[in-house]
């Protein structure tokens, strides 16, 4: 199934180290490897990255989005991330943009209920946004498609 003409808006989080290797790659990963995220993504969807982080074993906060994707044609496969880490991933388009501060948007995203605790929907990992806030957060990122 491809949705190109009715893509899903997803926001993957990753820390800033680990979201630059996946745009060497050109690739997405979410929640440590697991293939179930990559098999709910189409060929079309759309992807915004939330870096918490700067790096995944630091505490340097980031507080960022700091990349948009779109899900290429294929299929889910699998990558020797070494040490005996395998982890599942899809193959991406990262698009031309910049990173904002998530702070200032928090008011206008609807898929953050609790404003004072705004953090808590993050932990997720992986998870589906409205097209609307997709659109909000793109055009403060001045997404360059």
């Amino acid at each position: 199934m491809n949705r190109e003409l009715h893509p899903k808006f997803w926001i993957v989080v990753v820390s800033k180290d680990h979201l630059e290797i996946g745009k060497r790659l050109n690739i997405v990963q979410a929640n440590h490897g697991k293939a179930a995220p990559m098999k709910r993504m189409m060929p079309g969807d759309l992807i915004l990255f939330y870096s918490p982080k700067l790096h995944f074993e630091g505490n340097d906060p980031l507080k960022k989005f700091t990349a948009i994707a779109r899900v290429k044609d294929g299929e889910v496969y699998s990558g020797d991330m070494g040490g005996g880490f395998i982890a599942y991933r899809r193959n991406v388009d990262y698009l031309p943009c910049r990173e904002v501060d998530i702070v200032p948007l928090i008011p206008k995203m609807t898929f953050i209920r609790n404003k004072k605790s705004w953090g808590f929907v993050f932990k997720f990992g992986f998870f589906e946004i409205p097209k609307e806030d997709f659109e909000t957060i793109a055009k403060e990122m001045e997404l360059n498609d």
